[in-house]
């Protein structure tokens, strides 16, 4: 779906951009121009970003094996 109509963003781009290691807005706007222009799409390509990252660190949770286990 497109987010950003004015530089033709769509979500799959975000979440390519936060795979690829982007972690904040300002990154993802140098690295694809997302709203840099009229700024419509910034509340979605926020909610975007924000749950990719959400994600990630869910995904990275359940991969992490605890060092310490209680007996």
């Amino acid at each position: 779906m497109f987010v950003c109509l004015c530089k033709g963003v769509t979500d799959t781009q975000i979440k390519e951009s936060i795979n690829n290691g982007a972690t904040k807005l300002s990154q993802v706007r140098r690295e694809l121009g997302v709203a840099t222009q009229c700024c419509k799409c910034l509340p979605l390509a926020r909610s975007i970003i924000d749950e990719a990252l959400e994600e990630q660190a869910t995904a990275f949770q359940e991969q992490s094996t605890p060092l310490f286990y209680s007996a």
